[in-house]
């Protein structure tokens, strides 16, 4: 039943009394009267700041439904919990119908709010092993999330190599950017550590006249241990991240979700190409850094030991075997491996939420390089016990 002007203006009408001041509720108290109610409200300067006790005559209130029901509940609450502070004061309501007690009594027993309760200080020593548990057993969620997602990403490479399904286009495309573009960067960063390994060694070996040992020092270090190490390592900030930002920007805007309707394989169409294209470029990249690290300590050793390039290069081919080459590239497939699937595998890891899209990338990479260093710690044992 709409309000009419005149019982809008009646709404609430006030009346001194001796106890305190009593308020007269009167019309309609529906959904679509409820502003006009509101607007009533905020002309008395009683329910802002009340100074004596209120009495709320409710007679008047012609009909009420369930948002008019609410409105008075937080209205009288509000009203009470200010009178709470001057301890002379009072809110009470009279004239209440029975129609009125039935709505009152059917809300506030839905709408009863539960005081929570206090939190218990916390023994901070108990909190830390609650956290360590809590990582523990996240940790083991996510390996077996991973073992799952590394079954699935071979069993679609058998498929696809038993019917030749490759698709080739896109991993060439691929191979481009995490190998040709990725050039410059590992050209750079190969090189200084050729520089700055064959610097330091050069300072040790003229003390004790073994200029030429340098070349040793250089070329195996390089292409057994940093060329590898350092490679995997700018490929796992540069493609490995990439890998996680482009999965989870597709899983935010649910293209992931769509190819799944549609009835495409995101392991054949994009897990299985990254995978394939950085196990292609890897093992090129660390050739080229091997060439370039050992080209940079070549440099060194002209200017800080005086070994002429064409010294430098007979002598490494007198002393460097052929072996500490393939123990270095022989890690790169493996490495690869690991960082495209870390890589992707954190993309699909992505939430709905674009901040996690950051904290996965960052996981992605800190994963890589852990997993790169391990992977290489167990060649280097393997190959020490074979005698390589």
């Amino acid at each position: 039943m709409p309000l009419n002007s005149e019982q809008t203006l009646k709404i609430i009408r006030t009346v001194p009394a001796k106890e305190g001041k009593i308020f007269y509720l009167s019309g309609a108290w529906t959904l679509s009267n409820l502003p006009e109610i509101e607007k009533a409200l905020k002309k008395y300067r009683e329910f802002k700041h009340p100074s004596y006790p209120l009495i709320l005559d409710i007679s008047g209130i012609t009909l009420i439904d369930t948002a008019g029901m609410l409105f008075f509940l937080k209205a009288r609450e509000t009203l009470r919990n200010k009178a709470r502070r001057k301890t002379d004061i009072s809110v009470r309501g009279v004239g209440v119908n029975e129609e009125f007690l039935k709505m009152f009594r059917l809300i506030r027993r839905y709408k009863k709010e539960r005081a929570l309760p206090k939190p218990r200080p916390r023994n901070p020593f108990a909190s830390f092993f609650e956290a360590i548990g809590r990582h523990f057993f996240n940790g083991i969620d996510s390996a077996f999330l991973f073992l799952d997602f590394i079954g699935r990403t071979y069993a679609t490479f058998l498929r696809d190599l038993l019917r030749f399904s490759f698709r080739i286009r896109e991993i060439s495309n691929l191979v481009k950017k995490a190998g040709v573009m990725a050039l410059p960067i590992i050209g750079i960063t190969t090189f200084l550590i050729g520089v700055v390994i064959a610097f330091q060694s050069a300072v040790q070996l003229q003390q004790y006249g073994a200029n030429i040992f340098i070349v040793e020092i250089v070329s195996i270090a390089i292409a057994r241990e940093l060329s590898p190490i350092i490679t995997s390592i700018v490929v796992a900030g540069r493609s490995g991240s990439s890998y996680t930002a482009q999965l989870g920007a597709m899983k935010i805007t649910e293209e992931l979700d769509a190819m799944s309707v549609m009835g495409f394989d995101i392991f054949h169409f994009l897990i299985l190409p990254r995978s394939i294209a950085l196990i292609i470029v890897l093992p090129l990249l660390i050739f080229f850094g091997d060439i370039i690290g050992i080209f940079g300590g070549m440099i060194v050793a002209k200017y800080q030991l005086g070994i002429t390039p064409i010294s430098f290069i007979d002598r490494l081919y007198e002393v460097f075997a052929m072996r500490h080459f393939y123990a270095g590239i022989i890690k790169g497939p493996f490495f690869a491996a690991t960082i495209a699937a870390i890589g992707c595998f954190r993309g699909l890891q992505v939430t709905r939420d674009t901040e996690s899209i950051g904290r996965q990338t960052t996981i992605s990479v800190v994963n890589s390089i852990f997993m790169v260093i391990i992977i290489d710690a167990v060649f280097s044992i393997i190959f020490t016990e074979l005698g390589i």
